[in-house]
């Protein structure tokens, strides 16, 4: 029987759990958590395929397409560091379903749009669905909340491997099934993702209100009572992130990852559209980079427990070159090419992801751990929105073959950084984290 320990101002049901439980309501959140991502998934990722041809649909412009497929990732970015305070106060799970309820109304937005033709309405539903993408990246941070130094990454892993079934799921229905039946039932054609959308976070929404007990940050004891002491602000966080050598290591693993594959996947889509490729042909690519980005996570997870992050962090920027250049390589007529690199960026993501997440949580206490979080996710998301915004530009005005080029160049800042680390002597080999990464808030 877990031990209660009630904390002031704490909701009725969540407490803080004994050391010899943890391991009994770690399987449980776990278990909802993955229950809870796999229909937030789908929406997400269903909507990611249509989003930028829409939006060259309602404007005539590649640049105004690509922009609002980064709105995604903006509106993800926008909502990482107010989420993570949320949480902080409140717990993971009034977060995660703020975040997913928002994200909801959002793809109501965006369903709208595509009757009305109101281009404005579409860029706010998808910064909107974005807050969902923000809440889904802090359940990696929900499933580590329990978990101890020698299983963190597998937990982390476990969770974005849940991610899979959604994310891969989405782009192929929606695209293909759920197209076919909007387009039979007299709907714009680009409706039925959305509706889809809708459906899936309000699924992912009732999981978690309902199931997710005890709070994992509750049980934690990393929210905040009434006798706590403040917590730190922004610009706290992150300076602190900035003073501990392997949280800046973290970040840079998530943001060059998440850069590069969102700058890349957002015009994947235009470019297949440019050689003719019908729209599920389109769908499958997604869904395949997806497999890339959340298939093998556990296995990721499992090597970063066992080898290390560094040389994690090192082979996930190896991957992302190699993905990127084959992608560049390849004409919009042809397809080959596209399913490999999409397929190697996506797991080159998961390398750094995991990887970059493990080290950060294992860089701060519980009472300093979510506010970090959501200043690395506000970098990580916010490098991935610029990659995105400008992604658009660069490839109008130059092409996709030189912005996915040169893409692939910038990853290799992953294992040059962490190649000079490792001849340095910076981390100590084997599973857990160099001492230098634990810091304490008294100091």
């Amino acid at each position: 029987m877990c031990c209660f320990v009630p904390t002031p101002g704490t909701p009725v049901r969540d407490y803080e759990v004994a050391a010899e439980d943890r391991p009994a309501v770690q399987k449980r959140t776990i278990g909802v958590l993955m229950a809870s991502t796999i229909p937030a998934g789908m929406g997400l990722a269903g909507a990611f395929p249509v989003t930028a041809p829409l939006g060259k649909e309602l404007t005539g412009s590649e640049t105004l397409g690509g922009l609002t497929a980064a709105c995604l990732t903006v509106g993800a970015a926008l909502s990482a560091v107010p989420l993570s305070r949320f949480m902080a106060r409140r717990g993971r799970r009034p977060g995660l379903v703020a975040g997913w309820l928002i994200a909801g109304f959002g793809a109501g937005l965006a369903f709208l749009a595509t009757f009305t033709e109101f281009f404005p309405m579409l860029v706010v539903g998808a910064l909107l669905i974005g807050a969902g993408n923000g809440a889904s990246l802090s359940a990696r941070y929900a499933a580590a909340d329990l978990a101890d130094d020698d299983t963190r990454a597998r937990a982390i892993g476990v969770l974005v491997w849940a991610g899979t079934f959604g994310s891969v799921l989405g782009p192929t229905i929606s695209t293909g099934p759920v197209t076919s039946l909007a387009d039979a039932a007299g709907l714009p054609e680009r409706s039925g993702p959305y509706l889809l959308a809708i459906i899936g976070f309000a699924v992912a929404s009732a999981i978690t209100g309902r199931l997710l007990r005890p709070d994992p940050l509750v049980a934690s004891g990393g929210t905040t009572s009434a006798d706590s002491p403040k917590r730190p602000s922004i610009a706290e966080s992150f300076t602190k992130l900035w003073s501990v050598p392997m949280a800046r290591l973290a970040v840079l693993a998530m943001a060059t990852g998440h850069a590069v594959m969102v700058g890349v996947m957002t015009m994947t889509p235009i470019h297949m559209e440019n050689g003719d490729h019908k729209v599920r042909i389109i769908g499958f690519v997604i869904s395949l980079h997806i497999v890339g980005m959340y298939a093998f996570s556990p296995i990721v997870g499992w090597l970063v427990d066992r080898v290390g992050s560094l040389q994690v962090i090192a082979a996930g920027g190896a991957i992302l070159f190699a993905g990127a250049q084959i992608a560049s390589r390849t004409e919009p007529q042809d397809r080959t090419g596209v399913f490999v690199g999409l397929f190697l960026i996506g797991l080159g993501w998961s390398f750094g992801l995991i990887a970059g997440s493990s080290l950060l949580s294992a860089a701060f206490s519980a009472e300093e751990r979510t506010t970090t979080q959501g200043a690395s996710d506000l970098i990580m998301v916010g490098s991935g929105a610029i990659a995105g915004l400008a992604s658009g530009a660069i490839v109008e005005f130059s092409s996709y073959a030189s912005l996915a080029r040169w893409a692939g160049i910038g990853a290799l800042i992953l294992p040059i950084v962490a190649g000079l680390l490792l001849i340095n002597r910076r981390s100590t080999p084997g599973r857990r984290p160099p001492p230098e990464v634990v810091q304490s808030t008294a100091g």
